[in-house]
């Protein structure tokens, strides 16, 4: 008796070390609300989604023990069980000599047995009470472990639900962290940067192998009298589409880099002209659209973003920036 149980209990066992080592980790990311931050319901920061990450983290924690103290009541529980199969383990045992010496031992073999009608009287006495001990002593211990038996099942199908949600938990945090680091991470937004952005259409341009192949300055540029490329159009009606309102420059003539060739465009945070940020509300603007540019950067076919003394080119990702303009009053970005 004592073997099987032994078998059914190692499985609780195992799991029970097995996630007590597990790592726990996110509420889902936010929707995407005004990407600009203006308007509708305020979308949730980065760095508050990965903050309730951590809380929940710290919440499954505490299911977890409480899951492993009842698992703990559960083998206490057990081992009584198996103590009183244990316990019986020797009356069964006469039985079973007895049975195979004699034949099986019924009622009416042991009531035929008696010699006079005292002797009946007392047999018959002694049975029923025999088999009402065994009765209950075998009723005690099978409700016993099949109590047993449903807790542990049922904790089984705790511990797994429990343990898919830290692995979701543990995915989002990493997800969360990731796509933090994807928009210049705390040391560029400090932390004020909505969680998700809106998704851009794809820019023009593109051929069936992936690659964007070069366009002419022959679109005429909204922000000023020059041109710009069909891409660089695309991108500014997208970042406007997506809500971000404020000053914008494109074409600029003579000088290198992009802009003279109508593949570049600088956006202020301010609705005329450009001042460095010095309000939280600024600082979150261009956080934001700084993360709809990189975030979009693959379907609009930017070539690299400058923003707030770094610069992001899609193959190295973000690093420090030193040129002529620091670019803490506006986002650049420029196009393939």
């Amino acid at each position: 008796m004592t073997a099987p149980l032994r078998r059914w209990l190692k499985p609780v066992v195992a799991v029970l070390a097995a996630f007590a080592v597990a790592a726990v980790p996110a509420p889902a990311m936010a929707e995407p609300s005004s990407p600009s931050g203006h308007e509708g319901e305020q979308p949730k920061l980065l760095n508050e989604v990965i903050e309730e990450t951590n809380r929940s983290y710290t919440q499954a924690q505490a299911k977890l023990k409480a899951s492993k103290d009842r698992q703990l009541k559960l083998l206490m529980e057990v081992d009584r069980t198996r103590n009183e199969l244990k316990a019986l383990t020797p009356q069964v045992a006469t039985i079973a000599v007895r049975s195979y010496m004699t034949g099986r031992v019924g009622p009416a073999s042991m009531l035929l047995d008696a010699n006079t009608p005292d002797s009946f009287v007392k047999r018959a006495g002694a049975l029923d009470e025999m088999n009402m001990v065994n009765s209950k002593k075998v009723a005690a211990v099978t409700a016993a472990k099949n109590q047993a038996e449903l807790a542990k099942k049922a904790l089984d199908a705790e511990v797994m639900e429990e343990q898919k949600q830290a692995d979701i938990l543990k995915k989002r945090k990493r997800e969360a962290e990731k796509s933090l680091a994807l928009v210049g991470g705390i040391g560029l937004t400090g932390g004020l940067v909505d969680a998700t952005s809106p998704i851009a259409r794809p820019g023009p341009g593109r051929d069936s192998n992936g690659n964007w192949r070069p366009l002419g300055c022959t679109e005429d540029d909204p922000t000023t009298g020059g041109c710009i490329t069909p891409r660089t159009l695309h991108m500014y009606k997208e970042v406007k589409r997506a809500g971000f309102d404020m000053f914008v420059g494109c074409y600029r003539p003579g000088g290198p880099y992009e802009h003279p060739k109508g593949r570049a465009c600088d956006w202020s945070l301010q609705k005329r002209g450009f001042s460095r940020w010095d309000t939280t509300a600024e600082r979150m603007y261009g956080n934001n659209l700084t993360a709809f540019l990189v975030r979009n950067a693959d379907v609009l076919g930017i070539y690299y973003v400058i923003w707030n003394k770094q610069i992001w080119f899609p193959a190295s990702g973000w690093s420090s920036y030193s040129g002529p303009s620091d670019h803490t009053d506006h986002v650049h970005v420029s196009m393939l």
